[in-house]
């Protein structure tokens, strides 16, 4: 994967990440929206410093940490990855809310074809705006979403400080050790 210059970040914005997706995935992971490295190199969480790699490895959703590159591989292990909004930004904040309720819309027609048990929500405050749900908090949601079971994660951003890799990793493990004990709802 090659470092994106600046003049290639800046030629990203509005461009789209396919998403790594397939039918009855265990769990699809759901960003807000890619970052504009992403979208020059054409994998999700690829930005230095994004740290959802490390943090899927630390909470044991994969046995290493895998590279940006390396995101198909999370079909074999029954994981994906979407995004609410599809245009990459510097900043989620730089998407209108309209986007993220556009983006909801989008999001159930996905759900409702490929059908993954659950959708983790990577974002708390755009999960908030595109959900309709102003007081959601960390972790499962009380209703589902297109018959998916709904779980709210921290960003695994850098610019996210209210986070270090620790209790990423932590809350993160919370949604892997309840989708080892289901079997497929």
């Amino acid at each position: 994967m090659h470092k994106p210059t600046k003049d290639e970040i800046r030629a990203a914005i509005g461009k789209t990440v396919p998403d790594i997706i397939a039918p009855d995935l265990q769990v699809l992971f759901c960003g807000i929206n890619p970052s504009l490295y992403s979208a020059v190199v054409g994998h999700h969480f690829a930005r230095p410093g994004n740290r959802f790699w490390k943090t899927l490895h630390s909470a044991g959703f994969t046995d290493r940490i895998l590279s940006p590159s390396e995101d198909q591989t999370l079909l074999k292990l029954g994981l994906g990855i979407t995004n609410i909004a599809d245009r990459a930004t510097a900043r989620a904040d730089q998407l209108d809310p309209s986007e993220l309720l556009l983006g909801h819309q989008n999001l159930a027609k996905k759900i409702q074809t490929y059908r993954p048990n659950c959708l983790a929500v990577l974002g708390i405050s755009a999960y908030r705006t595109a959900f309709a749900q102003p007081k959601s908090t960390i972790g499962r949601q009380e209703n589902r979403f297109e018959d998916a079971i709904v779980w709210v994660l921290p960003n695994p951003s850098g610019l996210n400080a209210h986070y270090q890799l620790e209790g990423l990793a932590r809350v993160y493990r919370e949604l892997w050790v309840v989708m080892q004990g289901m079997e497929r709802t």
